[in-house]
């Protein structure tokens, strides 16, 4: 079976029933456009973008995997800003001859993914496409609370990150050099494990700035220095590496901090508090902010790939 053979509306039928709704959402698919409910009446809005052979291959990751790491891409981004995600938009681009249980069980991770925050996925469209691609539009509420920003970061702020840094990243390295262990890392790399609430926690107690770690931490905390117009200093120290990645490290011939510092696609959270927060788990301090430009660490330039570039 294909979905050439059932076509498009048997197979929006069949990823829809397989859709749970939220109390946001006041008309779910199947008019021209959803119906949500903005009580804060702003909405912050994010979209993201996975196609096959760039973001994920089909042989390292199911499609309850991709559907849960597209997801959490956006998710992520919203709580980033200090909102609480209400839904996805979902557009699926597709060779014909792909097997419709693969879009329904992409389906089935993104409502679960999106369920962990309260979420629901309320619609999208599908095209045909020689390459299988996944565009998700996520949509969030403030909770009358201001946006956490990049750009509020200020001179002797302490830096914090809430999550994991670089565990998907030796995933990543340990899937395209042919092995599937350690779980842990394999798994990170598969499906993130993002720390939804410390987003609008960390609003709540009055953070600073505050930004998606999507492509590297260093290089996303080069986004929150040049929006602030700060130095940002990172302490290497402050990051533990655990067995399963230091083991990894050594056994492929990569220093583990290249994946901790450079690495991305864990959707950590990173952000910025004033030096009198007292922070709370799961936020733990990793550096400073000061007068100057860039990032460094241990007050030095970092010699090694800051993050990802998508045309590098």
């Amino acid at each position: 079976m294909s979905v050439a053979g059932i076509g498009e509306f048997g197979l929006i039928d069949r990823v829809t029933a397989r859709l749970t709704h939220g109390p946001a959402v006041l008309l779910g698919p199947g008019d021209d456009a959803a119906v949500l409910a903005a009580p804060d009446a702003r909405v912050a809005a994010s979209t993201d973008v996975l196609v096959e052979g760039r973001h994920f291959r089909r042989d390292w990751s199911s499609a309850r995997d991709v559907g849960h790491r597209a997801a959490a891409a956006n998710l992520a981004d919203i709580v980033a800003m200090g909102a609480t995600p209400t839904a996805l938009l979902v557009a699926l681009c597709m060779p014909a001859d792909l097997d419709p249980a693969w879009a329904e069980e992409l389906a089935d991770g993104l409502t679960a993914e999106a369920a962990t925050v309260g979420a629901s996925v309320v619609g999208g469209d599908m095209s045909a496409s020689p390459t299988l691609t996944v565009a998700v539009t996520a949509l969030g509420d403030l909770g009358g609370r201001a946006p956490v920003l990049r750009s509020g970061a200020r001179p002797g702020d302490v830096v914090a990150i809430a999550g994991r840094s670089g565990y998907a990243a030796a995933g990543y390295t340990v899937l395209s050099r042919g092995f599937r262990t350690p779980k842990l890392l394999v798994e990170a790399y598969r499906r993130p494990e993002v720390p939804y609430a410390a987003g609008p926690h960390a609003a709540r107690l009055g953070a600073t700035a505050m930004i998606d770690v999507s492509d590297g931490l260093l290089a996303d905390l080069g986004h929150v220095a040049k929006a602030s117009g700060v130095g940002i200093d990172v302490r290497r120290d402050a990051f533990e590496v655990p067995r399963q990645m230091r083991d990894a490290a050594q056994a492929l011939g990569v220093d583990p901090y290249a994946w901790i510092l450079g690495g991305g696609d864990d959707h950590a959270l990173a952000a910025t508090f004033p030096p009198a927060v007292a922070l709370p788990a799961p936020w733990r301090e990793v550096g400073r902010v000061s007068d100057g430009a860039g990032v460094t660490v241990d007050g030095e330039p970092y010699a090694g790939p800051a993050g990802w570039d998508h045309f590098r």
